[in-house]
């Protein structure tokens, strides 16, 4: 942005609130704070299996959880709701907040959920492919450089272990 949008003078960098930022030369009193912008993020659970997505843009097996922006008028968890009906086809049946995190490198606020949906899987335009996980599987899951992703999972997964719901692993005894 190089002009004010309320009086169309020149932007200019000055200290304002103790941090430099874009503001109008004519000191109309705009300042451009570039406030972060909320995204939302699911851990998808459809039965036992969990959901990880790959965006169309992204190099093959990369992989991450299911993620939006909010929208005007939407709560966090509508917003989720929706982007994982756009994206992977599935209906929610239940939302448990996990938490929230700055991404900074992309002005973001994402605020994740653990997502437990129901339906029929139909990926929408923006995934190119789905990987399905165990329990088990996720917990380990090489998630490369998306560390945020990481941790929303690693923070859901330890939500529902203490919630009693650990995966059943067959023994080689049968048990």
């Amino acid at each position: 942005m190089k002009f004010c949008p309320q009086c169309t003078a020149h932007l200019e960098w000055r200290v304002v609130d103790d941090v430099e930022r874009l503001a109008c030369s004519s000191r109309c009193g705009y300042v451009h704070w570039n406030n972060p912008i909320p995204v939302v993020a699911g851990l998808v659970r459809v039965g036992d299996e969990f959901i990880l997505a790959r965006n169309a843009r992204w190099p093959a097996n990369l992989f991450s959880v299911i993620t939006g922006f909010l929208e005007k008028g939407e709560s966090p968890e509508e917003a989720i709701s929706r982007e994982m009906h756009e994206e992977l086809g599935l209906n929610t049946e239940a939302l448990e907040f996990v938490g929230h995190y700055a991404f900074a490198g992309m002005n973001q606020l994402i605020i994740a959920f653990a997502v437990r949906a129901g339906g029929e899987l139909r990926l929408g335009a923006e995934i190119a492919e789905v990987k399905r996980c165990s329990r088990a599987e996720l917990a380990r899951f090489d998630f490369g450089g998306l560390d945020i992703t990481a941790r929303i999972v690693q923070a859901a997964l330890a939500m529902s272990h203490s919630r009693g719901e650990v995966e059943r692993v067959a023994t080689s005894d049968g048990g």
